[in-house]
């Protein structure tokens, strides 16, 4: 299993409901792609405080790497994709992703 994990440093003028609009369109993904276990959203409730301003973030679990990279290349994750980096403080550099296999 890949466990694909995204830290996002949202733009501060955004709205709690779109905020949640977000969220909601990438657990729809569930939906529509093959090979997704589960998705998990939230902010960051950790004390240590080393969040370096990505205090919002989701969690992907795929059954295989394979199913990752079918998802990496969907429309329907790249339309979600694209609405994430627009969401986010400074694009892609408002982005951490990180997979593990476990």
């Amino acid at each position: 299993m890949i466990l694909h994990c995204v830290l996002m440093r949202l733009k501060a003028a955004m709205s709690a409901d779109d905020k949640q609009s977000l969220f909601e369109s990438i657990v729809a993904l569930k939906q529509r792609i093959p090979g997704i276990l589960d998705i998990k959203h939230g902010p960051n409730v950790s004390p240590e405080g080393l969040h370096a301003g990505f205090v919002d973030g989701f969690a992907v679990t795929f059954e295989s790497p394979e199913a990752r990279d079918i998802y990496l290349v969907h429309p329907d994750h790249v339309a979600v994709g694209e609405r994430i980096i627009s969401s986010t403080d400074g694009g892609l550099g408002g982005l951490i992703v990180f997979d593990l296999q476990v």
